[in-house]
């Protein structure tokens, strides 16, 4: 039996002469949570609208559990619930109130739906908040609703479009609990975000989308291969060291390229792996360099999401 939970195919999109999405593919399987990354304006959004049914493809298909979402299929709608970027509440309405009208669309009733509210509450630590009206919630605690209101109908796969926008450290914290509790339970996931290490965190598989292409689609380890430093090195000194010395510096076992800052006070290295550290500080303390102080810091997602999608800025 497969473990592909969902298939995505070739997907594009255009907006008049736009290419927005153009030919995306990727897999996922059950249980497993995928991390969605791109530049604004790359066709992230476009394309969990497209998975959700929500917006038509100009080609592609998308599978989920064997079916093809899209011409009528709402059995296979059924299964995928959305947490979508912008709120989708109704203020006036308390809590529960909110969650019994979406269960209500969901075709919920009666006990099994009380049962699902109370669940759902729990999961996203707003039990005690139940009865109070979603206008008096703060905008964390709003989101934790929405994410709420997707899980009502225990959906197989959970689309998380930037849930933790604008939210505070408490409630960030409150959501990932639940995210992995999900987790956990062997859920599975699609998660777009703009925080790097929210993905790092959380997801087994990345695909990074630019342009509306995919440039990547591995998992984390394998996105870390890509880049020819590991881990980081800052030393910073007394005083201004000579720049003569860096030709040898750079020849040391493990050093993949070397940044002078602070008038030559600080060096920042980068390095193969991080057990290359220590030969390199008794290198240049063999030196005669006096040390005020360094650190140490392994790659991160964000770097090499920054290196394959570049700097530029895309607002």
């Amino acid at each position: 039996m497969s473990n592909c939970l969902l298939k995505v195919e070739q997907l594009s999109k255009s907006f008049g002469q736009r290419k927005v999405v153009d030919g995306v593919t990727f897999v996922l399987e059950h249980g497993r949570t995928l991390g969605l990354l791109g530049p604004n304006g790359a066709g992230k959004s476009t394309t969990v609208n497209m998975i959700c049914g929500l917006l038509r493809a100009d080609q592609g298909r998308v599978v989920l559990d064997g079916q093809v979402m899209g011409a009528g299929n709402n059995q296979a709608k059924m299964k995928l619930g959305l947490v979508p970027q912008d709120l989708a509440l109704f203020e006036d309405l308390s809590a529960r109130e909110n969650l019994k009208l979406f269960g209500a669309l969901y075709g919920l009733s009666g006990a099994k739906l009380a049962l699902r509210c109370d669940a759902v509450l729990d999961l996203v630590s707003l039990s005690d908040r139940a009865k109070d009206k979603a206008t008096t919630f703060s905008g964390g605690m709003k989101r934790r609703l929405n994410i709420a209101a997707a899980m009502l109908h225990d959906p197989t796969l959970l689309i998380l479009d930037e849930p933790t926008v604008g939210v505070d450290p408490q409630s960030r914290n409150a959501i990932f609990d639940a995210l992995e509790i999900l987790k956990a339970q062997g859920r599975s996931l699609i998660y777009t975000s703009h925080y790097m290490e929210e993905v790092e965190r959380l997801a087994d598989h990345i695909v990074i989308i630019d342009q509306g292409k995919v440039i990547a689609n591995e998992t984390p380890t394998a996105l870390f291969q890509r880049l020819p430093s590991h881990a980081a090195l800052e030393v910073h000194f007394e005083h201004a060291i000579d720049l003569t010395g860096l030709d040898l510096l750079g020849q040391q076992t493990g050093v993949t390229k070397i940044e002078t800052h602070d008038s030559c006070r600080q060096l920042q290295i980068a390095l193969s792996t991080q057990e290359f550290a220590l030969p390199v500080l008794n290198y240049l303390t063999q030196q005669g360099l006096v040390i005020q102080h360094f650190s140490t810091a392994k790659t991160k997602l964000e770097d090499v999401f920054l290196t394959l999608t570049g700097r530029s800025l895309r607002d």
